[in-house]
């Protein structure tokens, strides 16, 4: 054995020796790191690697009075488009990948690109609620650093049907307007959610999961609404508006023993799935959140009121002074007609304002105002939509001198569409006021009745004899000689009054911007449904018996038809 061989063998001890002391000693530091790692360090480590994941909940559906058959809201599958710009910077991609997810997804190349600036992050959105088909094509390219979330977004199959009265739910899912407001705490669900920890590529680690809530969807809603119903109200109605020229208008349609709501429509309208970018003008829900002086249809509601009180009957004659009236030191006037003793029964029919002020001061204000407020004026009628307006209606202690007779016809009081169509409802319910509804119920998931409204009555301001005998006064303010004739229907009865209101300005009145409308019921013998039609400043003409009795017969004809109501004007229908 030569000297050289001890040498190379000591060598050979001497780094193997070396290797496994610099083992030794890593392994001690991973085991300190692993098991002597202070608590506030491993804490702080596992904050890092834990995350919070809101599992996908579907908000309920919004369906028409008829159910699953008519669905006018509800969530579709949709994918979120997400990046991961750490991975994407590292394999240098950033380019490539907004250029190509720029052409898939219609983005302009510099926005993905400001999405992946930088590098340090570890999610970003890419684009949100796409559909299954682009999804496909973006997972088609297979990029690293590209993935997808499970998202669910809203959508109204009838796009502006109903749009008022369905109102939107946000991106964040929860209502913003209409039914989707009224009504969220039904139809957002409850989320659930996962807290767990991930591994470096934010896999969840299914074992070490601290807590995982199963995510509770949201209730369906069925509306008191008619989709079909709405359809021919909002087409009479829009069509009416842009063939008179006018600003606005709003038409509603209820059933009169329940108050349901068969048809609420305001035009100008927007599309649901469009929301973000509507009109405010056209977002407006005219036919609870805007309020107009009633003009001439109040009259109905001081001759019943009189009546009521036993203060006239149909046939009380009344002076009409052949025109002109001075009631302190001011000048009413009926306009275009010089009538002179006239029965309750024509000022009606003839629409007399001198002949209604008349009889408001047979009331006098404190029995005037109280029925005012007895049919609803000045207050909600709690309809389950936001925004509904009170209207305005001042305090008796505010009247002056004038303020019955001019109320009488419908000036110095405000009220909504609704307000006024529910006037005339309760006349035609046998004085029983109906508190108005557009939601029916709302269905669990399983089908089980989470909540039912029910026809609830407010008031009884006026007893029934009296409402039959209106229910006789209001069908001859249709017939010939009556102004509302153009409201007649063949082989039915109409009961109704028309509206010419002057449009307060500048401290008086405008002699050029009107409101028609024309607000009954059908049939006038046994009343089925209660309709009002109003349009804002039609021009050049603007009476409510020349623009809005059209609308109102047009409506009624189709509503009639399709609710298979008899034809006879003196059969008696089945309530519904």
């Amino acid at each position: 054995m030569t000297e050289e061989q001890p040498v190379s063998a000591w060598r050979c001890y001497s780094v193997t020796g070396s290797m496994l002391l610099v083992m030794i000693g890593l392994s001690v530091r991973l085991a300190h790191f692993h098991f002597w790692v202070p608590d506030a360090n491993r804490q702080e480590l596992r904050s890092h690697r834990t995350v919070v994941r809101h599992a996908l909940v579907r908000r309920g559906a919004i369906r028409d009075r008829n159910g699953a058959r008519n669905i006018l809201a509800m969530d579709i599958n949709v994918k979120d488009v997400c990046a991961d710009p750490y991975i994407i910077h590292k394999r240098s991609a950033v380019h490539d990948v907004s250029m190509m997810l720029g052409g898939i997804l219609e983005i302009e190349p510099s926005t993905i690109l400001e999405c992946l600036d930088d590098p340090s992050r570890r999610f970003a959105y890419v684009r949100r609620f796409v559909d299954e088909r682009v999804a496909n094509r973006v997972g088609a390219f297979g990029f690293e650093g590209i993935f997808f979330q499970e998202a669910s977004v809203r959508r109204y199959p009838q796009d502006s049907l109903m749009c008022h009265v369905l109102g939107f739910a946000n991106y964040a899912g929860y209502g913003g307007a209409g039914v989707e407001l009224s009504m969220d705490r039904y139809l957002r669900g409850s989320p659930g959610e996962i807290v767990t920890e991930v591994d470096g590529l934010r896999h969840d680690r299914y074992l070490r999961r601290t807590m995982a809530v199963p995510a509770r969807d949201g209730a369906h809603v069925e509306l008191t609404l008619d989709q079909t119903i709405q359809y021919f109200t909002e087409e009479a109605l829009g069509n009416a508006v842009k063939a008179h020229f006018a600003r606005a208008g709003c038409a509603i349609v209820m059933r009169v023993q329940t108050g349901e709501i068969l048809a609420m429509a305001s035009y100008p309208a927007f599309n649901l799935n469009e929301f973000t970018t509507a009109d405010p003008n056209a977002m407006l829900n005219r036919a609870i959140a805007s309020v107009y002086e009633p003009g001439s249809t109040m009259k109905a509601l001081v001759i019943a009121a009189a009546m009521n009180e036993g203060l006239v009957s149909d046939t009380t004659p009344i002076d009409c002074e052949d025109g002109a009236w001075s009631h302190h030191g001011r000048i009413l006037r009926d306009h275009g007609h010089r009538y002179g003793t006239i029965p309750v029964a024509d000022v009606l029919r003839k629409s007399s304002n001198i002949g209604a002020a008349k009889i408001s001061l047979m009331l006098g204000p404190q029995k005037f105002y109280d029925y005012t407020r007895q049919f609803g004026l000045g207050k909600s009628l709690k309809l389950d939509l936001p925004g509904e307006e009170a209207g305005i209606l001042h305090h008796v202690d505010r009247w002056t001198g004038i303020s019955c007779s001019r109320i009488a016809i419908g000036q110095g009081v405000a009220v909504t569409p609704l307000q006024m169509l529910s006037i005339y409802n309760t006349i035609a319910n046998e004085g029983r006021m109906m508190k108005p509804r557009v939601v029916r119920r709302v269905l669990g998931r399983e089908g089980n009745v989470v909540l039912e409204n029910k026809a609830e009555v407010l008031a009884t301001p006026i007893n029934p004899h009296v409402s039959h005998t209106m229910w006789e006064l209001l069908a001859r303010a249709t017939e010939e000689g009556g102004t509302g004739k153009r409201a007649r229907i063949d082989g039915m009865r109409v009961a109704g009054k028309t509206g010419t209101a002057q449009k307060p300005e500048n401290g008086g009145y405008s002699d050029t911007n009107y409101m028609a409308s024309f607000v009954g019921f059908v049939p006038a013998e046994s009343p089925e449904l209660s309709l009002i039609v109003v349009i804002d400043e039609p021009q050049p003409r603007h009476s409510g018996g020349y623009v809005a009795a059209p609308v109102f017969k047009l409506i009624a004809e189709q509503a009639i038809r399709y609710l298979h109501l008899p034809a006879s004007p003196y059969q008696v229908v089945s309530r519904m």
